[in-house]
């Protein structure tokens, strides 16, 4: 560990803080993370840390912040590489499956923003919306052009209230009928996902198949089957 220097010079301060937060996170969870243990690993006075970040929850708002970014960043990545007409069930599921494969690689940028609360933390919703519906994008776009080519059918899907009280608004408040329900359907993907994968991050699912992946990959083709092959039988059906 280095000698707390009262004039020491970082190069970078913001992403040694960060890197040193993160440490911290993996080893004693979110809810423990000290500013001033922060400092001394790095080799800071503790006063000096306060000149980057004001307090712990500013910390915690920029590492959510980090880990939404990236988050996004691997789902945009997925649903790319899946590119021209035809792949659009393709890119839903290259999206499904990057889901998976980031929460593994980042277990605890994943707990960070879908897993326990950080005690006394209040989420500055003005400052973290825009990552996370840039997190929301690939998903919301597969099911659009989905949508659009006639696959998927928004008709009984529930819709998300527009309520201003409601922490949420700034993500619906400007979305018409059709974006509702694509937002419904994303929800509800993103749910039956999110529960195989955080139980799996958590050691409370045994794995399945030869790579533990069997049981994800049965889910995404359920998710599939459910919203594209029936809807479009029902189309079939209604003509």
């Amino acid at each position: 560990m280095a000698r707390p220097l009262k004039n020491r010079q970082l190069s970078h301060p913001h992403d040694v803080i960060k890197d040193a937060a993160w440490q911290q996170i993996s080893q004693s969870g979110a809810g423990s993370l000290s500013l001033r243990k922060i400092a001394r690993d790095i080799g800071i006075t503790a006063p000096a840390i306060y000149n980057y970040y004001p307090d712990r929850n500013a910390l915690v708002t920029a590492l959510i912040i980090d880990a939404f970014t990236s988050f996004g960043n691997s789902q945009l990545s997925a649903r790319n590489s899946r590119p021209g007409p035809g792949k659009e069930i393709e890119r839903l599921e290259a999206t499904g499956i990057a889901y998976r494969e980031w929460a593994l690689e980042h277990p605890q940028q994943y707990h960070l923003i879908f897993g326990t609360p950080v005690p006394g933390y209040i989420p500055p919703m003005q400052e973290i919306l825009p990552v996370l519906l840039h997190s929301l994008t690939a998903l919301t776009s597969c099911i659009t052009e989905l949508h659009q080519q006639g696959k998927i059918d928004l008709e009984d899907v529930p819709r998300p209230l527009v309520d201003r009280n409601n922490r949420f608004y700034g993500m619906v408040q400007p979305a018409n009928d059709i974006q509702l329900a694509i937002y419904g359907i994303a929800m509800n993907i993103w749910g039956r996902v999110h529960g195989l994968v955080s139980l799996e991050i958590t050691g409370q699912l045994p794995p399945f198949g030869q790579d533990g992946a069997a049981l994800y990959h049965y889910e995404l083709t359920s998710i599939i089957r459910q919203f594209i092959t029936k809807q479009a039988t029902k189309r079939e059906n209604d003509t």
